[in-house]
């Protein structure tokens, strides 16, 4: 570890960051850096989980779109290029773009931090942005400005906290390291299981601005967290003198492969994250959600893929260990594969639940299912494509094209708010069964080019 990620970027830091091992046998700075992304993440999927329901019940509707600061001038802006949106595709424009943004701004971010600020001062940064975007959010008026502050807070908190969870371990501590990613990958789940719970209720029983105040809050615990253990976190994240020579012909190839990879995972991104938009817009419209006299709230139905995610961990590693004493375990892309067939399913237990229905309302039960099995679906595709690219590309391009991952899914979610705007267009059943054959695409790319593409991942690079 490096002497001076101890010292603040000004030099004045009395403390010295360490390594000390006392939580559950990693570095403190662990506990610190999980529970803040725990708090973080309950907050920003609380959010998302009534961004799109408060825009298409409330904030877009007149009485209140007239208030917003800029809104006139943004939509003039954006119909230009798609013509006029209703209130429904407006509301899914400005989702897509909102999350995708919020995936596409940590590579500059993660830039910031490597050159200047340092990641422990970037995560600080991004926290309090974060914290003033939901405080404005309360207000109409600078609905747009809260949206600009979380997507720029994102970029400096996301992928630099990450970096920090694996400057806590020495180079060869791979072990203990991937370890620590579970923990902290743990603590994300809990966030995002419970901060649609809470916020959800809270908006539903008493308003929305206090589902958006909970979630303002929790980030402020995030905060105070993250400051509370400054000093048992690194200031600046080393990078090794990393090999500046051309790539050979055998890395242009992986690096090709893999790009070829994150391109097909697109389809399949698509398809999930409209869960997070749309998805919530057909629940209300559709499904009957009164349940022994209580109306469940919509928001609670974007806890259920991460509780899915949670509960699939434990599962598929059973189910692998299974097929590989039979010799039969899947390679890397038959397991992307499989998850773009298991977000085909998933999408057809809606198309289930609408025939079963005729001209009444759906039983709660099949988007339930939907969501679970997109959860699972998720985790046979992007652990698996981290995986990959992080053990295929070339070590000198091995940040790049982990940020190249993000950034598809940025395309993805762009992908997400454009599709959204077309629902109204279509009867539910073709909606669904469009984004079933999205994901399809992604499948059968995989059939068609998943032995090819292994065969060249899995090679070993032949020394000069």
């Amino acid at each position: 570890m490096n002497e001076n990620q101890g010292e603040s970027l000004e030099g004045t830091s009395k403390t010295a960051f360490t390594t000390e091992q006392n939580f559950f046998g990693h570095p403190k700075g662990l506990f610190y850096l999980a529970f803040t992304e725990a708090w973080e993440r309950f907050s920003f999927y609380g959010m998302t989980a009534l961004l799109v329901l408060y825009m298409v019940n409330q904030l877009l509707l007149p009485g209140h779109v007239e208030h917003i600061a800029g809104f006139e001038g943004f939509r003039n802006l954006i119909e230009s290029i798609t013509g006029p949106l209703s209130t429904l595709a407006i509301a899914s424009l400005i989702f897509g773009l909102y999350s995708g943004f919020v995936y596409f701004t940590p590579v500059f971010g993660g830039l910031i931090a490597d050159r200047w600020t340092g990641q422990r001062n970037a995560v600080v940064i991004g926290a309090l942005l974060m914290t003033a975007g939901h405080i404005v959010m309360a207000f109409d008026q600078t609905f747009l400005l809260a949206l600009l502050l979380l997507i720029i807070g994102s970029g400096f908190l996301k992928g630099n906290i990450a970096a920090q969870v694996g400057a806590l371990y020495p180079a060869d501590d791979e072990v203990r390291r991937t370890r620590g990613f579970v923990i902290f990958s743990t603590a994300i789940n809990i966030g995002a299981i419970f901060g649609p719970l809470l916020c959800g209720y809270l908006a539903q029983a008493y308003g929305w601005h206090y589902g958006f105040g909970i979630a303002g809050v929790f980030m402020v615990i995030g905060l105070l967290t993250y400051l509370y253990g400054y000093r048992y976190l690194p200031a600046k994240v080393a990078h090794s003198n990393l090999d500046k020579s051309s790539l050979s012909s055998e890395e242009k190839r992986k690096v090709i492969a893999s790009l070829v990879v994150i391109i097909i995972t697109i389809f399949q991104s698509a398809s999930y994250y409209q869960l997070f938009n749309v998805f919530k817009i057909w629940i209300q419209e559709n499904v009957d959600l009164s349940v022994g006299g209580f109306n469940i709230p919509v928001p609670w139905f974007q806890s259920v893929d991460s509780i899915a995610s949670v509960l699939a961990v434990p599962l598929l590693f059973i189910i692998w260990k299974w097929q590989a004493s039979r010799g039969g375990e899947p390679n890397e892309l038959q397991k992307i594969g499989t998850g773009a067939w298991i977000a085909v399913a998933s999408h057809f237990a809606l198309l289930l639940g609408i025939f079963f229905a005729g001209d009444g309302q759906i039983h709660l039960i099949w988007p339930v299912l939907c969501a679970f099995g997109m959860g699972i679906g998720f985790m046979y595709q992007m652990p698996t494509l981290l995986a990959i690219v992080s053990r295929g590309a070339p070590a000198r391009f091995n940040s790049t094209m982990m940020g190249i991952i993000y950034i598809s899914v940025f395309v993805a979610n762009l992908a997400v708010g454009w599709l959204g705007g077309i629902y109204e267009s279509m009867s539910p059943a073709e909606f669904w069964l469009m984004h079933a054959a999205i994901a399809a695409v992604g499948g059968v790319l995989i059939l068609l080019f998943g032995k090819k593409l292994n065969a060249i991942l899995s090679a070993k690079i032949t020394q000069a």
